[in-house]
Order: C-alpha cells, then sequence, then structure tokens
C-alpha cells in the first residue's frame, strides 16, 4: 500500500499503489498532499531518524560524558494494527474533524459523542456477534427485550427446538453476555435444554438490547469494510446536529468517504414507518443524494427493501445488505 501523508497537518493513511506520485487534497486541512511510495517514504523517515539519533547521542555525550551512550541496536518501535474492538483512536478529533466541516459547510453544527466511538468496552463485540447470528440470536433478544419492558429480572430460554448447532451459537452468545456483564447470571441446564437468564436493570445495558446493538453492528461491521479496503475515511456514531433555525436531530452512524461521500446511516429494529416522512425531510435539507441516505430496517426482507425504496426519498436497507450497498458508492 501507498501512503498519503499531509505535511500541512501531519494527517497519514494508507492508499491503494496505483496512486503513487499523484497530489491529491488533505480530507482533514485541504492542503495539496503528495502519495508516496511505502518503502520509498519509511527509508526516508529511517535516514531522518539516524541523523537526529546521531545528534541526540552527541548531546547526550557532550552533557554526560560519563553517561553510557545509546546502544547502536536501538530500533523504532513497529506500528500494530489498530484493534478496531478495543481503541479510542476513533475519537481523536483529526479523525472526524472532515465530518465536522462537511456539516459546517452545509450552516448545520454538530455535538460529538466519544463515548459512541471508544471501543474499550464490551457493546461492540456483543453487538457484532448479535447482528452476525440474528436469524438464531431473534428470539433471545426478543425475549430480553420483552422481560426488560414487563420489568421482570430473568428469563428462561427452552432450546428443545433448536438443532445443536443453533443451542452452541445461543449458549455461547449467552456465555458471552454473562462474561461482558450484560447479565447478572448465566446457567444451561444440559439434560433439560433450558438457559437461565438474570438480567441487568442499568439504562445503558437496557438501552443497548433496546436498539443500541443495532447501530453498535452496523458501525463496526462498516468500520471493518473501510479498514480492510484501505479506503480514506471518516466517522460519527450517535452524535447530534443543529440546523440553523436551532431544530436539533440525533444521528446514528455517519461516514464521509475519501473526503466527500456522505454515507447517513439510521437504524431501526422496531417500527420504522412513522420515521419515514421525517428522514425524507431531513435527507433533503442535507442536500444528500438518496442512494446516500439509508434508513435499515432490522428483519425486512430484500424485496420490501426494493419496494419501500421505490416509494419513498430515501434508500431503505437490512442488515444483510448494507455493506454491499455502501460498498457501491464508491466503485
Amino acid at each position: 500500500m501507498a501512503i498519503l501523508r499531509c505535511n500541512n497537518c501531519a494527517y497519514l493513511r494508507e492508499v491503494p499503489n496505483e496512486h503513487v506520485g499523484k497530489t491529491v487534497k488533505c480530507p482533514v486541512c485541504e492542503q495539496a498532499s503528495a502519495i508516496h511510495d511505502t518503502v520509498v517514504f519509511v527509508k526516508k523517515l529511517i535516514d531522518k531518524y539516524g541523523v537526529l539519533l546521531g545528534k541526540y547521542r552527541e548531546l547526550e555525550q557532550a552533557a554526560s560524558p560519563g553517561t553510557e551512550v545509546l546502544r547502536s541496536d536501538t530500533r523504532l518501535l513497529k506500528v500494530e494494527e489498530v484493534d478496531l474492538h478495543n481503541t479510542a483512536v476513533m475519537t481523536n478529533s483529526m479523525q472526524y474533524k472532515p465530518i465536522i466541516s462537511w456539516f459546517e459547510r452545509k450552516n448545520v453544527q454538530v455535538e460529538v459523542n466519544h463515548n459512541a466511538l471508544d471501543t474499550q468496552g464490551f457493546y461492540d463485540e456483543v453487538a457484532v456477534e448479535l447482528g452476525d447470528n440474528f436469524p438464531v440470536l431473534q428470539d433471545v433478544l426478543d425475549r430480553i427485550r420483552k422481560a426488560q419492558r414487563n420489568n421482570y429480572a430473568s428469563v428462561v430460554l427452552n432450546l428443545n427446538d433448536y438443532s445443536q448447532n443453533q443451542i452452541k451459537t445461543i449458549t455461547g452468545f449467552c456465555k458471552n453476555l454473562y462474561e461482558f456483564s450484560f447479565v447478572a447470571k448465566y446457567f444451561y441446564n444440559k439434560n433439560e435444554k433450558r438457559v437461565h437468564l438474570t438480567l441487568q436493570s442499568m439504562s445503558a445495558i437496557v438501552g443497548f438490547f433496546n436498539g443500541e446493538w443495532l447501530e453498535w453492528y452496523v458501525f463496526m461491521k462498516l468500520l471493518k469494510h473501510f479498514y480492510e479496503s484501505k479506503g480514506l475515511f471518516s466517522c460519527l456514531r450517535n452524535f447530534n446536529i443543529q440546523f440553523a433555525n436551532e431544530d436539533k436531530y440525533e444521528v446514528d452512524v455517519f461516514f464521509l468517504i475519501n473526503g466527500r461521500i456522505p454515507v447517513f446511516i439510521e437504524c431501526k429494529s422496531g417500527e420504522f414507518r412513522s420515521f419515514i416522512e421525517k428522514y425524507c425531510k431531513m435527507r433533503r435539507r442535507l442536500d444528500i443524494a438518496k442512494e446516500n441516505f439509508l434508513l435499515l430496517v432490522l428483519g425486512v426482507s430484500d424485496e420490501q427493501v426494493s419496494g419501500l425504496t421505490k416509494m419513498y426519498d430515501i434508500t431503505f436497507v437490512n442488515e444483510a445488505g448494507f455493506i454491499k450497498h455502501i460498498a457501491g458508492l464508491v466503485t
């Protein structure tokens, strides 16, 4: 991979090799920035490091003649790959600054929620496990949500009608809920094929099962997609925007691809019909192309997605097809 490095703001990102030698606008500060061959770029860094290290050793010797000089085998620390499920890197203001600028050009103010970008907790892991196995885990989620609505303290899951593979998926998920403290107690009676869960009543956990998990799922799947594709992007989740007339709205997920392609995603795990008009109006106010403004509705069929998209002025997607749709926006 090649490297885009801005000399003005120090923005750094990998890009495909075919862009080597080109000059592009920095997605953060919009200054002209060169794209370098990675090997050549690293060699130059090492050369500069060697010069600076030599000067440092000279200064150290001059200041403390009797002190041991730095060993000759000193190495630069390796840059490890980002662990997307355990990082605060997305909370860095330089990461989401292009999104702030994009909204400001439309006279819209942004209020960032840094907690919604920090993946050092376990919300993201549980959300991805739930979303990736939703056809099997849907009943588990429904039972938990029903118990929470009725203020029940526990849930019992009867697994007699499930296959062995499905039982393995369900019990593994429930065990992880306990390991990550999403439930207070977990017990599986293998003979009776029953799972016993004692629920947590904290508002953050209740909110997660009530729909926030879907935001985390969409956010993490897109994050993984763009990191693996080495594309340029900025992202925000669960943040507020305010228009010039002081109308204020919460946005579930927003990505800005290559500094110019907005992707607005509203996630609905339950009733969505009453929100259609609201988001059609918001799309027009933000002047986002229809194919880039998505209402992701959990569990709707591909046929419903197609029909609803033709009927309304926004694009409908489901949890199975949103990645493919968004990938098509940048090809």
